[in-house]
Order: structure tokens, then C-alpha cells, then sequence
């Protein structure tokens, strides 16, 4: 059926040449025809083969209606985003003014998309038919064509007219937002009052558009428009909003005596009533041009909080509540200093005025139940009171140093942050400083999805966060938003400029090509590929590891895969690296099984370069049916684990690469002598030599915690009675531990028990009542208990450290093949003739007196691991030791 439709095409592409068919002769039939055979060459798949036919056809015919449309089509029902052909038919059309068929040919172009060319070509045609349908298609063209500002503001008008405010406002924001980056001042001017009339009180919205002004238009302008703003919130005496109003347009100029004027009015309005209010007008120059503007400002507002009622804080005396305020000196109520007065310069200069609602001052006021149940029950409250205490920017930090440990305990706090953290993500009353993604922020009014998200998109500066709030952006809140053009085009901008391709580059690529996939129109136009961006990159594996989040990764093999003819190559060189199981599972599903075999073959052959890919094969793919047909002996792959143990202890040894070479040394600890204790259970079913020849290599690895080496022996020894072990292991097993008798262990148990909760219980009753005793400069009781304090600490943190050491000793794997732990030693003294008869035991168990020495002491090291016969010198503190070993046998436990 392929065949017949390809020649079907060839035939139909011919007769158009020969017969040089005219325009006139094309009806909206013809295309459902070659809609049709388009249908049949899915079905057949053999669409690509006709469509490099047709483009084929294009090299030499480039006008060809038959080949546009099939290219076309066929362009866009693989999502290749060129719709170049169809631009070109369509366009013909429009020349012949054959108006039916433009519309055909838009809206099939946007069965598969939107299109600016194909809205904006159908809008047309509605417009000359006076279509009321073009309202519709101008919706949709507003929607993909961020830079289309006339049609949104007719769009406005006409839901105006009709009485629909809300989505009237809504067109009419965003056409505010295109004149400005088109920098159309009379049209910003014409909206921004319009709209002043219409929403007033959205206050963030003007805040926002005005330093959007500011930033593309100038000062002078944000100032001037701002001005219509402030008419609104002053005329309805709401001073605190025209007042930081004021202090914008003071920003933008500071000699603006109009704005320096009205800003003394609204004081006055704000302050009506307070007693001092003419007095620190005059005394902060706020009426007088010499002063600087913001300094005058700083002045007066520290000085209008003075005023009886207000609170303030002392650093010695904490809160207070002013008593009174006369001339020039204020009385203050403080907790332990009633009464107290100064004058009103000291007071401005050595006190922070609180609100009364600042958390301080509750601390002060209200009872600790009070404030405890308060905080437990309302989080939203708390957050929003901690918050604005700190001039409304706060971190988590912060938050918790108000409340832990004097409200809640420090487990209390781990499940309130919890729940504050969703609090402050999801709740639109807060949202983030816009420099500081850190510090949150209380909002008067409720902030839009939008916004919060965006906010925080300016205030982070990591680039992979960056993209977590995009792609939260794009599933949460509307796409077709001024604010995810702005996200957007940040990572469009890496696309148009760069030097090198890095993982900002690539991982700005993906996020880009995922988006458009979804949102066509936003397509930036790229000139190049992902093949032509890869040829540029100097280390892939890099790149790869860089890359932060996990489908970022996922998209990156993908596109290796889907673009590059080379790729089963490119894979094997990035597996060591990438370590992925996405890897693997594409080239063995693919076919390329002999390549993994080759690779894994590698990675065992060569561990030394490979090590982390040898763990991985042998972590993943035991049950793979082409790893078995590997045939790579168990044993190999055990011993090759315990070859990378080594080599990893060496180099850490050496300070080589210390924290990879750890992460690779824990991982083969884990595998080897993990929870499945794999290493054993292999060695517990292998005969005699295989049990000699892994032991001989673990034995060998000379860093390995020797209790491990211990246990294994044990075990090694349950099950082969009279087992011989060679070279060093004759020697006793000394634990980078500590070894001790069992008995012993549980008496340190107990002792540490004992203090824990007897003990350091008491002494806390003993500081408790010392200090009820008073001065502590004097108090003998409080400083006798305070020692005891340090005491019973030291001995319990050093009983747990022994404790977490110790490493209990075995009585059944005691050997008298030389001296050792749990051995008696009777050693002849070469100086006097006698005989001296020692136990070998720990430091737990060390009885000098009773001749019980520990290996650790000089002495027990001396004589530890020496057999019968030898003859022995030492010295220990300047005193010369000679003995021979007569005896050597096992204590009894």
C-alpha cells in the first residue's frame, strides 16, 4: 500500500507540473483529498517518505500547492514546529484573495497548534466579513503573542462595554504590560488611569507596574503616573498607603517639593491625635527643603512613636510602656523598673519603639499559657507576628529564635516548622523579599499564584531552582501570564548568547523544548539543534552530572538517543560517569546487548578506573539474563569488590580524592557485610581453599576495622573445626574498638544508666536550689553543684563513647598460638629468675594489683602477640624489661 501511495503522490506532484494548474482551479475539495491521502500514509506509515518526496519537489518547484500542503501537514503532525510551508501556501492565497480557502488552510494549520501566522491571517478574513467570530480568534492571539498590545486593549473595551468588569480589567493589565515594553507612553498613560479608576484598591499591582516603568520608561514617568494613585488613598485618608506612596516618588526624586509637602499633610492625617505631633515636625525639619527628605522622615517617624501607650525596649531593662510624654521628658514602665524617666533625646537614641502586637511586647503582656496556646493553635497568626516584628522581613531562623526554647520545646518546634513552611509556600497573605528568597514578607492583601511564584522566581539566584519555579509555574498558574513570559524568557536568553555550551545551556535547551512542546507559541525561534549544541560540549559526563533535577537528566539521555546516529556510543562513554539504569535498559532493549557485556567486562577487568561501574553491575544486574550469559564467576566479582576496598583505604590513607574514595569504601562495606552479609554466607558454602583464598585477600586489606575481620573468622571457625589460619592471622584481632568481656560491658551499661538518670536528675535539683539561694558570686552551694554538673557529663559522654567502641569478645575464639587477649602468660624474668604470671584483658577490665593487665597498657602491648620461647627486652619509663615466654593458656570466662 506504501508503494502505491508514494507513486500516487509522484503522479499527483507530476500532472500539477505538466498541466501548470492555475489558482483559480483550487477549491477546499482538493486539500480534503489531500487530507485523505495524508489519513492513508499513517495508516501505510509512510508519511516521511512522502513528505522528502514533496520537499524534494519543493527544490525545484517551490511554488507547488500539491507539495506545500503535504509538507506542511506532515511538518506539523510531527511536532517539528515548521510551519514554513504552510506560511508559504497560505500566503499565495491570500495574493489570489481566495479568502475560503485561507480559512481552510488556517484552521488546519491550527488543528495542530497555535499559530500567530494562522490567527492572525483568520482574523483578517473575519474582519473583512465583519465575523463576529474574530473576538474569539483575537482571544487566542493575545494569549500566544505577548508583544500584541492594540487587539488586548479592544478587547478590553468591548468586555467593558458589555458589562463584564472582570475579564475586562484582566486584557486591560495586559495591555498595560505590552505598552510598556513597546515604550508607548501615551497608551501606558491612557490604561494606567483608566485603570486607577476602575481597580484602586489593587495597590501590589500598581506597586508592581510602576517599577516596571521606572525600569524600561524612567523615573520621571513611574513618578508622575503614581501621583494618580496617591489622589485615591489620600482622599479616602487611607495615610499609611499614600505615605509610602510618597516616599516612591520622594525615591525617584528627592527634591520634589510637591511630594515633600503632601507627605507633612499626611503625617498630620495619620497622627492627628498624638500630643507631640507640631513638635516633631518642627524639631525633624520635615517643612524645612535643607534637610535631606528621608533623614527628615527617619526622624520624625522614630520620634512620633514616643507617645504614652507605645512600647519600646531597653537592651538591660527589656519591654516598657511609656507612662507619659512632657516637653522633653518621657516616664517608662519597665517589668523591673517602674517609673523610670529620661529625657526624650536619650530616649530616641537608646530605645527600639515596638507595636503592640510586636512578639516582645506579647511576650511581656501575656501570659506564657496564654502566648504558648496561641502559637500552637494559629501558626498563620504566629508567622504573620513574628514577621512583621522584624520590619516585616523574617527568616525561618529568626522565627525560630522567638519561639524556641521560651514558647515551645525543640521537638515541638520540628513539627510546627513543618506545618509554617506550607503555611508560608501556599498561603497568598505571605510572600518573599524580592532580593532574598530567604526572607518572607506579610502582605496587606491576598498575593495571586502568579505573583508569589514569580516573586520568588526574582528573588532566587540558583539557576536549577530557577527551573523548579518555571515548571511550578507553568502546572499551577496561567501560562499565558505577563510574569511566565518574563520567567520564560530568562532561559530563552542563555539560548541566544553563549560561548560555551555548559549545563545551563543544555539544561536551558530542554526546559525551553519541553515548554514549546506544550505551548507552541512560545517557540523563541531557535537556529540550531541538539546534535549542534552537543558537538559543542567539551565533557558530556559532566554536563550530565551537573545537571540538578532528575528529568532534566531523564531529557538529556533522550534527546542523545533521538538525535545522535551515534549514541549506543556516546552511552557506554557516559555510563562510568552516570552510573544510570536508563542507560542500560536503552541499549540492551535496543539490541546492543554485546556493547553492556563489553562494558561490564570492562568495568571488572579494569576496577582500578572503573570502580564505581563494576559496584553498580554487580549491585544491578545479578538476575540480567545478558550479564549471566557473561559467565563472570561470582568469586571474581566478590574478590574485585574487595580489591576496590582496598584500594579505596589506600588512597584515603593518602588524602586522594578522600570523600569519593569514602562513598565508594561505604558502598562496598554495605555490599559485602551489610544486612545480607554477603560476603559470609559466600564464604560459609566455599571449600577449604576458596575459604583461604577470600580470607587471605580481606585479611590483607589492612585498614579494614579488624572486628569485622574477627567476625569472620568466628564464623569461619563455627563451621570448619581446626580451620588454620596463616601469617597474621596468628595475631590477636585489636579493634580500632575497644575489646571487652561481656560481663564487663553490661556493668558500664548500668553505671551509664545510673548517671543518666539518677544522677544528673539530682544535681539539676541541687543548681535549681542553689540558685534560689541568690547572689551566685557568692554561693558556694551553686558552684559545688555546677562542677558535679561538669563531672557527670564528662564521664557520661565518655562512657557512651567507650560504650559505641567497645567490641565484645568472643571466649571460644581465644588462641594460645601466641599472647593475645583473654590469654594467661606466665613469662620467666630474666633479671631475677622468677616466674610472673599476667591475664591479658581489656582497660574495663585491668586489675594491676591482681596482676589483669590491659593490651592497650605499655606493658600488655610489649608482650601482646609474641609466642612461647621467645625471648623479650623492652623499655618502659626509662626501666629495661628482660623475659622469656614460658607459658601460654586460655582464661577462663
Amino acid at each position: 500500500m506504501s508503494e502505491s501511495l508514494i507513486k500516487s503522490v509522484q503522479d499527483m506532484l507530476n500532472e500539477e507540473k505538466w498541466t501548470r494548474a492555475t489558482i483559480s482551479n483550487y477549491s477546499i475539495s482538493n486539500f480534503k483529498e489531500l487530507d485523505s491521502i495524508l489519513r492513508d500514509a499513517k495508516q501505510a506509515n509512510c508519511i516521511d517518505e512522502i513528505k522528502a518526496l514533496c520537499d524534494e519537489h519543493l527544490s525545484h518547484t517551490k511554488n507547488s500547492i500539491i507539495a506545500l500542503y503535504i509538507s506542511g501537514i506532515s511538518a506539523l503532525s510531527r511536532q517539528l514546529l515548521d510551519d514554513s510551508a504552510l506560511i508559504s501556501l497560505i500566503s499565495i492565497f491570500i495574493d489570489n484573495h481566495k479568502n475560503p480557502i485561507v480559512e481552510y488552510l488556517c484552521v488546519r494549520m491550527l488543528d495542530y497548534g497555535e499559530s500567530k501566522f494562522a490567527l492572525r491571517t483568520l482574523a483578517d478574513c473575519y474582519k473583512e466579513s465583519d465575523d463576529e467570530k474574530i473576538y474569539d480568534i483575537w482571544e487566542r492571539l493575545v494569549k500566544i503573542d505577548y508583544e500584541e498590545a492594540d487587539i488586548t486593549k479592544q478587547l478590553a473595551e468591548k468586555y467593558e462595554k458589555d458589562g463584564e468588569m472582570e475579564p475586562a480589567v484582566e486584557f486591560y493589565k495586559k495591555a498595560l504590560y505590552r505598552y510598556i515594553n513597546r515604550k508607548q507612553a501615551n497608551a501606558v498613560k491612557e490604561i494606567w488611569s483608566h485603570l486607577v479608576a476602575l481597580i484602586p484598591d489593587e495597590i501590589d499591582f500598581f506597586y508592581h507596574v510602576q517599577r516596571k516603568i521606572s525600569k524600561i520608561m524612567g523615573d520621571d514617568r513611574s513618578a508622575m503616573l503614581m501621583q494618580e494613585v496617591y489622589e485615591y488613598y489620600k482622599t479616602k485618608q487611607e495615610w499609611a498607603t499614600a505615605i509610602d506612596i510618597l516616599k516612591i516618588i520622594l525615591g525617584y526624586d528627592d527634591k520634589d517639593s510637591w511630594a515633600r509637602k503632601e507627605i507633612v499633610e499626611c503625617f498630620r492625617g495619620k497622627h492627628a491625635g498624638h500630643s507631640q505631633l507640631d513638635e516633631y515636625i518642627r524639631a525633624s525639619n520635615l517643612n524645612q527643603s535643607w534637610r535631606n527628605v528621608f533623614e527628615a522622615i527617619a526622624e520624625f517617624e522614630k520620634h512620633i512613636s514616643f507617645d504614652a501607650g507605645n512600647f519600646v525596649y531597653h537592651r538591660s531593662w527589656g519591654v516598657g510602656r511609656i507612662a507619659s510624654v512632657k516637653n522633653d521628658e518621657i516616664t517608662i514602665d519597665f517589668a523591673k523598673n517602674r517609673g523610670h524617666t529620661m529625657s526624650l533625646k536619650m530616649g530616641v537614641s537608646s530605645l527600639q519603639t515596638l507595636s503592640k502586637d510586636h512578639i516582645s511586647v506579647l511576650r511581656a503582656i501575656w501570659k506564657k499559657e496564654k502566648l504558648y496556646d496561641k502559637v500552637k493553635s494559629d501558626i498563620t497568626w504566629a508567622l504573620k507576628t513574628i514577621i512583621k516584628s522584624y520590619d516585616n522581613n523574617c527568616d525561618l531562623k529568626k522565627v525560630k529564635a522567638e519561639l524556641v526554647p521560651s514558647i515551645l520545646t525543640a521537638n515541638e518546634w520540628t513539627s510546627w516548622s513543618t506545618k509554617a513552611r506550607k503555611i508560608l509556600q501556599e498561603d497568598p497573605s505571605f510572600g518573599v523579599n524580592p532580593t532574598n528568597i530567604d526572607l518572607y514578607v506579610v502582605r496587606d492583601r491576598p498575593i495571586s499564584i502568579e505573583e508569589k511564584l514569580f516573586n520568588e522566581f526574582k528573588a532566587q539566584k540558583n539557576f536549577f531552582a530557577r527551573i523548579d519555579l518555571l515548571m511550578m509555574f507553568s502546572e499551577r498558574a496561567e501560562p499565558d501570564s505577563e510574569y511566565f513570559a518574563e520567567m520564560f524568557s530568562y532561559f530563552a536568553g542563555y539560548l541566544k548568547a553563549f560561548n560555551q555550551v555548559n549545563e545551563q545551556v543544555i539544561a536551558s535547551y530542554l526546559v525551553v523544548k519541553q515548554l514549546v512542546a506544550k505551548h507552541p507559541h512560545l517557540n523563541p525561534g531557535l537556529h540550531y539543534n541538539f546534535a549542534e549544541l552537543f558537538s559543542e560540549i567539551e565533557d558530556p559526563s559532566s554536563v550530565y552530572i551537573a545537571l540538578k533535577d532528575s528529568g532534566l537528566k531523564r531529557s538529556y539521555l533522550q534527546d542523545i538517543k533521538n538525535f545522535l546516529i551515534n549514541w549506543p556510543d556516546i552511552y557506554v562513554k557516559l555510563f562510568p560517569s552516570v552510573l544510570s539504569v536508563d542507560i542500560i535498559q536503552s541499549l540492551v532493549l535496543d539490541g546492543y546487548t554485546e556493547k553492556v557485556q563489553t562494558l561490564a567486562d570492562l568495568c571488572f577487568d579494569n576496577y582500578r578506573d572503573y570502580r564505581e561501574g563494576a559496584i553498580w553491575f554487580f549491585k544491578n544486574s545479578q538476575e540480567a539474563e545478558w550479564f549471566k550469559e557473561l559467565n563472570i564467576p561470582y568469586e571474581k566479582q566478590l574478590i574485585t569488590l574487595i580489591h576496590i576496598l582496598d584500594i579505596t583505604y589506600r588512597e584515603i590513607a593518602n588524602h586522594r580524592e578522600t570523600t569519593e574514595n569514602r562513598k565508594i569504601n561505604r558502598q562496598v562495606l554495605n555490599i559485602l557485610f551489610g544486612k545480607d552479609a554477603l560476603l559470609e554466607n559466600y564464604i560459609l558454602k566455599s571449600d577449604v581453599d576458596t575459604i583461604t583464598r577470600i580470607y587471605t585477600l580481606i585479611d590483607d586489606v589492612k585498614d579494614l576495622d579488624p572486628s569485622l575481620k574477627m567476625n569472620l573468622r568466628n564464623k569461619i571457625l563455627e563451621n570448619h573445626k581446626g580451620f588454620k589460619f596463616f601469617g597474621s592471622e596468628e595475631k590477636t584481632v585489636v579493634s580500632r574498638g575497644l575489646i571487652v568481656t561481656s560481663r564487663m560491658l553490661e556493668e558500664k551499661k548500668k553505671q551509664l544508666q545510673q548517671i543518666i538518670e539518677v544522677e544528673v536528675p539530682a544535681n539539676s535539683k541541687e543548681i535549681g536550689f542553689a540558685l534560689s539561694l541568690g547572689d551566685l558570686r557568692e554561693n558556694a552551694e551553686y558552684k559545688a553543684a555546677k562542677e558535679r554538673q561538669n563531672i557527670l557529663n564528662t564521664t557520661a559522654t565518655r562512657l557512651q563513647e567507650e560504650i559505641d567502641r567497645a567490641q565484645t569478645f568472643d571466649p571460644t575464639t581465644v588462641t594460645v598460638i601466641r599472647v593475645s587477649f583473654g590469654t594467661i602468660v606466665t613469662l620467666k624474668n630474666n633479671d631475677t629468675g622468677l616466674d610472673e604470671t599476667y591475664t591479658i584483658l581489656g582497660p574495663w577490665e585491668s586489675d594491676p594489683d591482681n596482676k589483669i593487665i590491659s593490651y592497650m597498657s605499655p606493658f600488655g602491648n610489649a608482650i601482646l602477640n609474641h609466642r612461647e620461647g621467645e625471648n623479650l627486652t623492652f623499655t618502659i619509663n626509662e626501666k629495661e624489661y628482660n623475659y622469656s615466654i614460658k607459658n601460654i593458656a586460655a582464661a577462663s570466662f
